[in-house]
């Protein structure tokens, strides 16, 4: 995603580190010292119990996303850092979102038939609430909270984005 006006860019990093106490510490430090902004991060044990998964959404001009991603790639813990948007290679996103959303009245039935169109679930309901699922793109997720915002959401969770690469190429060690 490119903002026009400035220049900046979004991009979508995934890394491979040490899963032990104080990386993901570390990690959010160089962020935090260098004064680039974490947009979402997640992270995740992989099918290697020693290795955990780590997918960073940052933005900024073409040559601070590089710095990015060399300094990341300069810390001990790091394994493996591929700035996904820069490789030019298609990957899939997803993110997902927990709203709890007023259900009496007409807020009810707007609320679950809004809840269907964005083939979300609801995960919880009570005579007043319903906490609803969904999955999707950042631009689907979006549109699901602005058409539930008339509903009244009371709370809204959001995970942060996870990405893979399409195909056969993937993240692995080595």
């Amino acid at each position: 995603m490119v903002h026009e006006d400035h220049g900046i860019q979004r991009h979508t990093i995934a890394l491979l580190v040490e899963n032990k106490p104080g990386v993901m510490a570390r990690i959010a430090g160089l962020f935090s010292s260098k004064d680039y902004n974490i947009h979402s991060l997640s992270v995740g044990e992989t099918m290697d119990p020693s290795v955990s998964r780590m997918t960073i959404v940052t933005s900024g001009h073409p040559l601070v996303l590089e710095q990015i991603v060399k300094q990341l790639r300069r810390l001990i813990d790091v394994i493996k850092v591929v700035d996904l948007t820069a490789t030019g290679e298609k990957f899939v996103d997803r993110e997902m979102v927990l709203l709890k959303v007023n259900a009496k009245g007409e807020a009810r039935a707007e609320a679950m038939r809004i809840t269907d169109i964005f083939r979300g679930k609801i995960v919880d309901v009570s005579p007043e609430t319903f906490v609803i699922e969904i999955t999707g793109d950042e631009g689907k997720i979006q549109a699901a909270i602005e058409l539930l915002k008339p509903c009244g959401i009371r709370e809204l969770v959001r995970t942060g984005k996870v990405a893979v690469m399409r195909g056969p190429k993937s993240l692995k060690l080595a």
